[in-house]
Parts: structure tokens; C-alpha cells; sequence
């Protein structure tokens, strides 16, 4: 047996797998930056977010025709997968299609459902770009995806398109080989398959050494670009594919617009109205209220920006964004995200994070985006994926006007009417019940 093929493709298995890991890691170390949170709801209840929204894909299936597409996409993303297994043995092993004697008939039946899932993912990538790059849809032709995320959807697209086209067309030289009796592929013979045959009509006439180049070359071809998405998931918005499942597991289970009070808020005004209860010291004052850096989120916010699709669901449901306000809750996600990357890289330089003058409240997302928010959590409810804009944007509003007091005029009103009358109306107390007594 030839070792030389072997040994180079446990070589390339092991820098992929290496690399891939280490970005991981990296992401990890990143989001483990945010502050301690509290995840609330039984494992039931989060073990049915995750088959529902994740697995199931239930809010895609609003839009029943763009969910069938997206369907084919992630199925044959995970099942077509399954068969890089055998891919990887064979490579390992110097074998070919080491399976196929062990399995017989089921063998055949698992490599042509694979090859239908394929033809449907290609069909599926097509209209997609269609979508994406000819059909007016304004969520998709949106500035926030100006740049590198919008040929991060293409390249991902064409790659998916690539995959499935070497994969047919291994499929194709490979069972022409067989017929032909040619080996080693004669060894494990595995029959045709229904669509890759189709390409027998344009390959009948190619020697068999140019077909056995054909074979070998679209082989590593398609293993190669299997790890090269591997280790480009970390740098793009398909990394969706794998935290959209912990996403959701984490997902809050408070119910619908729900807002979170900050504890050490209510601590202090009880220590305004009750002086005697403030300790004397100020140990367990916070250093900062709400959030202006990454760091200041939550584990989970930083979680909800790398699980971002950017699918521009939860702008298109904002009414801020669709009467033309500045905000966009998708542009909220991804500023996030950058900014967590671009710290993420001063700790990888430096051995540790160091103030760099930025943060991501005012040189990221601004004070116009914030304010138009009406905090009607319409972003909440149709993100597919479980990702709350809105908490991000009530903890960046926090910090804002409690530490920079920084609000508009017609909110700095309503604020000193609560604090003098206990209610947004300028009115005393002993007035409010006057109502009572109108004829």
C-alpha cells in the first residue's frame, strides 16, 4: 500500500483540526469576557427550544418558502457530512469506500439519498443568490451588510455550490471506474448512484488514468474543502450552524418584553429613601451601571452576537428601522460582534486586554440608535435563533443616562416627574386619584 497519501492527509487532517480548534477556543475565551448571568427555566423548557428553534427551525417556517430552501441547506449540511466519515477512514487508511461491502444494499440507498440532498442544496444556493443579488428584498439589499458581510453570504453560497458539484462528480468517475473494472475501485464495488450517473454520458469517452485524476483530484478537492469551511466558520455568520444550538438552549424564558431591573439600581434608592440601611463602606457599589463595552454585557449577549445569522428578520420587524430611524437591531448584533473581535485581538497581542480608547457605545453604536429604540421586542420575537438586540440596547440606554445623563429632552422631563411625583405626570401624589371623583 502507497503510504505517502495517508500520511499527507493525516498531516492536513491535523492542521485543520488544530486550527479549528485553537479559533474555538479563541471564540470561547471571548465570550466568556461578559459578566455572570443567571439562565432561568427547567432543562425541559430549554431542551424544547433547542428541537423547536434550532433543530426544528419553527420561526423560519413563517415564511414556509424560504424555510423549505434553508431546510435543504441545513440538511445537507449535517447528513451530507455524515459521509465525510468514510471520507476521512479512506483517507487514513489508504482503503476505498471501506463501507460498502459491510453495509451492501443500504450503502447504495444512504449515497443516493445523499446525492438527492445535494442536487437540492445546489437548486437551494442558486435561488439564494438570486435572492440576494438580483431580487429587490430590502432586508437583503440593506447598507448593513455593505462589504465583507455580504460577500461572506456569497462566498459561502458558491462554496456550498462547489462542494456539491465535486461531490457528484466523484461520485461519477468513481462508479465509471467500477464499471470499467479498474482498481483498487473495483474492490469495494458500490453500483451506480441516480443523479451522479447522469454524468456518465459526458465522462464515457475520458481514458481511465485521466478518470482516476478525476476521481483523486475531486476527492481531496471536496475533503480540502470541507476542512477549509471548517476553519472559515470562525470568521463568518454561518458559525449560526453550530451556536444556534446552545442559542437556543439558553434562550430566556421570561416572558415577552419582560425587562430585567438591575439589583444594585433598586439598592440604591432603597438606601436614598432608607440612609440608616446604606453599610458604611461601599464595598458591592458597582463600578459601572448598565454596559458601554462588550465587557460590561452578559456571557449570553456575547453569545447572541456570534450566534447572529444576519438574516435581517428582527430589523424588518422594527418599526424604528422601517420608518427610517437610524437603528437597525441586526446592525446592533454585528457591531457587537466586531467590537468582541477587535478585543479579542488586543489580548491576543498584548497577553491581556488594555483600554485602547474605544468601546462599543458611541465609536460602534450610537446614541441615535439607541434612543430609537421603542422597546416593543418585535426584534426578539423573530429572530430564528433566540438572540435578544433589545437587552443589549436597555444596557448600553443605561449607561447613557445614568452615567452620562445623557437623554432627550422629552425623557429628562418624565425622569424628574418620577423622581419629585412617583409618576411620569407633573402632578402631586395627593392629586392622582382626583379622577376618581369627575362626573
Amino acid at each position: 500500500m502507497n503510504l505517502l497519501q495517508p500520511l499527507l492527509f493525516a498531516v492536513v487532517t491535523f492542521v485543520s483540526v488544530f486550527w479549528a480548534t485553537r479559533s474555538a477556543k479563541k471564540i470561547i475565551r471571548n465570550i466568556r469576557l461578559g459578566k455572570p448571568t443567571t439562565i432561568k427555566g427547567d432543562k425541559f423548557s430549554r431542551w424544547k427550544n433547542v428541537f423547536l428553534l434550532a433543530f426544528g427551525q419553527q420561526k423560519m417556517f413563517r415564511k414556509p418558502g424560504v424555510a423549505i430552501l434553508h431546510l435543504f441547506v441545513y440538511l445537507g449540511f449535517v447528513i451530507i457530512n455524515i459521509e465525510i466519515v468514510e471520507i476521512i477512514i479512506d483517507g487514513l487508511t489508504g482503503e476505498h469506500r471501506i463501507f460498502a461491502p459491510y453495509l451492501g444494499p443500504l450503502y447504495t440507498l444512504l449515497i443516493n439519498s445523499f446525492e438527492l440532498l445535494a442536487v437540492l442544496v445546489i437548486v437551494a444556493c442558486v435561488l439564494f443568490l438570486i435572492r440576494r443579488n438580483i431580487l429587490p428584498i430590502k432586508r437583503l439589499k440593506s447598507k448593513d451588510l455593505d462589504g465583507w458581510p455580504r460577500n461572506d453570504a456569497t462566498i459561502i453560497l458558491v462554496t456550498e455550490i462547489v462542494l456539491m458539484s465535486l461531490f457528484l462528480l466523484m461520485n461519477a468517475s468513481d462508479t465509471l471506474l467500477q464499471n470499467r473494472s479498474v482498481s483498487p475501485y473495483s474492490a469495494h464495488p458500490s453500483g451506480s448512484f441516480w443523479f451522479s450517473s447522469l454524468l456518465h454520458a459526458l465522462l464515457q469517452n475520458t481514458a481511465s488514468s485521466t478518470l482516476i485524476l478525476v476521481e483523486r483530484s475531486t476527492w481531496w478537492l471536496h475533503i480540502l474543502g470541507i476542512y477549509g469551511f471548517l476553519n472559515y466558520l470562525p470568521t463568518s455568520k454561518h458559525l449560526h450552524i453550530l451556536l444556534a444550538f446552545p442559542n437556543a438552549y439558553y434562550a430566556s424564558s421570561d416572558p415577552a418584553g419582560k425587562m430585567e431591573n438591575m439589583p444594585s439600581i433598586q439598592q440604591e434608592v432603597l438606601y436614598a429613601m432608607q440612609p440608616e440601611l446604606a453599610p458604611a463602606s461601599q464595598e458591592g457599589v458597582p463600578s459601572r451601571f448598565g454596559a458601554r463595552d462588550v465587557q460590561d454585557l452578559t456571557w449570553k449577549n456575547l453569545l447572541d452576537a456570534y450566534s447572529c445569522t444576519e438574516c435581517g428578520r428582527c430589523s424588518s420587524a422594527c418599526p424604528a428601522n422601517q420608518t427610517g430611524k437610524l437603528l437597525s437591531p441586526r446592525k446592533i448584533m454585528m457591531d457587537t460582534r466586531d467590537r468582541l473581535e477587535e478585543v479579542g485581538l488586543s489580548i491576543d497581542k498584548n497577553g491581556q486586554w488594555k483600554e485602547d480608547g474605544r468601546s462599543l457605545l458611541h465609536d460602534y453604536i450610537s446614541v441615535e440608535e439607541l434612543n430609537a429604540c421603542t422597546t416593543c421586542n418585535a426584534c426578539v420575537q423573530e429572530c430564528p435563533v433566540s438572540i435578544s438586540p433589545l437587552d443589549i440596547i436597555l444596557q448600553l440606554r443605561r449607561n447613557l443616562v445614568m452615567e452620562e445623563s445623557n437623554t432627550p429632552a422629552e425623557w429628562a422631563g418624565l425622569f424628574s416627574n418620577v423622581e419629585n411625583n412617583f409618576a411620569p405626570w407633573k402632578f402631586s401624589p395627593s392629586d392622582r386619584e382626583n379622577w376618581i371623583h369627575q362626573s
